[in-house]
């Protein structure tokens, strides 16, 4: 008869091979489930194997939430994807779980274990240079080019949001002022300056595409549809959509896009982080911080490519 080696001494100990039957005869999980279940455990027992962690004789009944804790903060160390770790954690809630029904142990320690925070995502955003691209890439030969033209141009300028644009009136703008009123999330109202160059593309709209799509149906609304009503939120994405391909951005460009775009490029030019939060309607700075990330990127990426010593090591 073969020995028995320590990782099957330990696995028969934790009582692995009754918990997986468990699984597959009672809870009807599928053999593949069963497998990654099994393979996460075996990493865990894995890791209470290991003599660096203190765990002299592993027991089911020794195992407390500080040992999952430090088993959670091991697997961060090692760079485990918080995906991946969310499903060792789920493997062992189930087990614990079983254990506890079967009387194997007094307590589940797993009730205080903490999960892996997810990585705040950066929201995508376009280069100064393929912003420019996207403004200039609307069809020249369309009747509403510049409908679009100002549609795109108001949006990256201002950064506001698609509902706000579309919900404007004719009574929100003041081109001599070279500013609009937008109405953003619960009713507040924010003054937006719209630059020299929204504005121009903004008269051009209104002189030449704007009288020809009026038929008495606008109720005032500023940007209209072929129909002479109010321009919705997909003509808009489809605007972005269609001018973002033209210019030969591959990835998917949203209005959002243009939002974020519009922020970003403002904390690279050097603007205020409060005054960036007034601009888009943000009711709590923290919530604008996020793009000061981008624009560390951003500083990073430039000194990496362009300080004499941002390359080199010490010789």
């Amino acid at each position: 008869m073969a020995r028995e080696s320590k990782a099957e001494a330990l696995q028969r100990r934790f009582y692995i091979e009754p918990f997986l039957d468990y699984l597959v005869l009672e809870r009807g999980l599928r053999p593949q489930s069963a497998a990654a279940y099994e393979s996460d455990l075996k990493r865990f027992l894995a890791y209470l194997a290991d003599p660096e962690n203190g765990l002299a004789s592993p027991q089911p009944s020794k195992i407390g939430h500080e040992v999952l804790h430090d088993y959670v903060a091991r697997l961060l160390d090692d760079g485990t994807a918080p995906t991946s770790i969310r499903r060792a954690q789920s493997a062992l809630r189930a087990y614990f779980a079983f254990l506890v029904g079967e009387e194997l142990v007094a307590e589940d320690p797993t009730e205080r274990m903490d999960g892996p925070k997810p990585a705040k995502k950066l929201p995508e955003f376009l280069t100064q240079a393929e912003a420019d691209r996207v403004m200039e890439a609307v069809d020249p030969d369309s009747r509403v080019h510049w409908r679009d033209r100002a549609v795109l141009e108001a949006l990256y300028a201002t950064g506001m949001r698609v509902s706000e644009l579309t919900g404007m009136s004719l009574s929100d703008l003041d081109l001599a002022e070279g500013s609009c009123l937008v109405f953003g999330k619960g009713g507040k109202e924010r003054l937006v300056p719209l630059g020299s160059v929204a504005a121009r593309a903004l008269e051009r709209y209104l002189a030449t595409v704007r009288p020809k799509l009026e038929t008495g149906r606008s109720r005032g609304a500023l940007f209209l549809n072929a129909r002479g009503g109010r321009l919705t939120r997909m003509t808009v994405w489809t605007i972005v959509s269609r001018a973002a391909k033209r210019a030969g951005i591959e990835r998917k460009i949203t209005p959002h896009t243009l939002r974020h775009s519009c922020a970003t490029h403002l904390l690279e030019g050097g603007a205020d982080l409060v005054a960036v939060q007034e601009l888009l309607g943000h009711a709590d700075v923290s919530t604008t911080q996020i793009y000061t990330h981008l624009n560390r990127e951003h500083l990073r990426r430039v000194h990496r490519e362009h300080h004499p010593r941002s390359g080199g090591g010490l010789g």
